[in-house]
């Protein structure tokens, strides 16, 4: 099996990690495996450096000075494992081989990137570990970029995709992903399974487990795994993150009714949507989506059952002094956009939007997570909005 693991700080911040990391990756080489590894800084390496830089530099020189954290782990780790007897091989941005080159913006070279890595896994196959800095990359003409915080996550991401891994184990100071911050909630336990869009919702949400950008790599095609330094075999425990993250624009295939009960200062009232949304719960009336101001709530529910949940909410405006109104808006259409890099382009729902008035499509309502943006027209401009949206996602 071919496995690319990642080291994060914390698994490799002492002489004795290091050592732990050693004899996790010799035991799966002696068992048959082939093994890429990727390692971050150790410890708080690069927050360190990045504090000690008192003066005006150069995009160049940070990526320079920072990157020295983690050419000092791949030396430490590549140093431990020849010492227990595995052929062993560093890799850093500047040495022959290195894989992961970026162009004039910034972004991967993926034509160039794939095929340096797949020299890479000749040499896996002859028995050699690489190990390499993560977080890092070089441009064409051989100047240090960086792949931006959780850039080690994208790098053994990246390559487990670009290298055809057949499993990426990401070595981090958490038993996988948990129910809960287990330093604020009783009973958090570690959560077997996962798919890559509930991950990166939470990810995006400050779940620090796995880097939402290294997520957008991952495809069916190979595993990857979350699992706590003290694991003594690598292959073994953790959570798994299944699934891929998709890039879609998807219409909702039945109209919607918005129905949007008005009062003073509902944000600031303690219960008022658990109230509502409960009611509505209890008649078996699904909701779709929920937006929500200062003053008023608004609940997207099929058409057919629009006039139920108005006579309900109505009910609720007459009992509760805090609400004052109810109304209704039939016939929408949702039209989602999931993925997309949506998280990292700036200006992107402005795009979306704009689209749309370039064609003259009013746009009722739009409503963004993390990691996806819905939009909500007229029923009979819905074809054309998909259209518009898929040209420009």
């Amino acid at each position: 099996m071919r496995v690319i693991a990642k080291f994060g700080g914390t698994s490799v911040a002492d002489g004795e990690r290091v050592n732990r990391a050693a004899d996790s990756i010799a035991a799966a080489v002696e068992d048959g495996h082939e093994m890429g590894i990727v390692v971050s800084a150790m410890g708080e390496t690069t927050d360190d450096l990045l504090k000690k830089i008192q003066f005006d530099a150069s995009e160049t020189d940070r990526a320079e000075i920072v990157s020295m954290g983690e050419r000092i782990t791949v030396r430490m780790l590549k140093g431990a494992l020849e010492a227990r007897g595995i052929d062993t091989v560093f890799l850093e941005p500047g040495r022959e081989h290195w894989p992961i080159i970026t162009d004039a913006y910034g972004e991967v070279d993926v034509a160039e990137t794939r095929r340096r890595a797949e020299t890479i896994t000749e040499q896996m196959a002859d028995g050699v570990v690489p190990v390499m800095t993560g977080f890092l990359a070089e441009d064409h003409d051989g100047t240090i970029t960086t792949l931006g915080r959780g850039g080690s996550d994208t790098t053994a991401v990246m390559l487990g995709n670009y290298m055809d891994a057949d499993e990426v184990i990401i070595v981090t100071d958490v038993e996988g992903v948990m129910t809960g911050d287990p330093n604020v909630v009783e009973g958090a336990r570690n959560v077997g399974e996962i798919t890559v869009d509930e991950l990166r919702n939470l990810s995006f949400r400050g779940a620090e487990v796995v880097a939402p950008s290294a997520l957008a790599y991952k495809t069916t095609a190979f595993d990857v795994r979350v699992v706590h330094h003290q694991h003594v075999d690598l292959l073994t425990g953790g959570t798994h993150i299944e699934g891929e993250f998709e890039n879609l624009v998807d219409l909702q295939e039945r109209s919607l009714a918005c129905v949007t009960i008005a009062g003073r200062s509902i944000r600031n009232q303690p219960g008022v949507l658990s109230a509502l949304s409960t009611a509505l719960s209890e008649e078996g009336i699904n909701i779709q989506t929920v937006s929500s101001g200062l003053d008023s709530v608004t609940f997207y529910v099929d058409s057919d059952d629009a006039a139920e949940t108005e006579s309900m909410l109505h009910e609720r405006v007459i009992e509760d002094e805090i609400l004052s109104s109810v109304t209704v808006d039939e016939e929408l259409a949702a039209v989602r956009i999931t993925g997309g890099e949506i998280e990292r382009q700036t200006g992107a729902v402005n795009d979306l939007l704009a689209a749309l008035a370039d064609e003259r499509i009013f746009v009722h309502d739009v409503i963004t997570s993390a990691t996806s943006v819905s939009v909500f027209v007229d029923w009979g401009d819905r074809e054309k909005a998909l259209e518009v949206l898929q040209g420009v996602v």
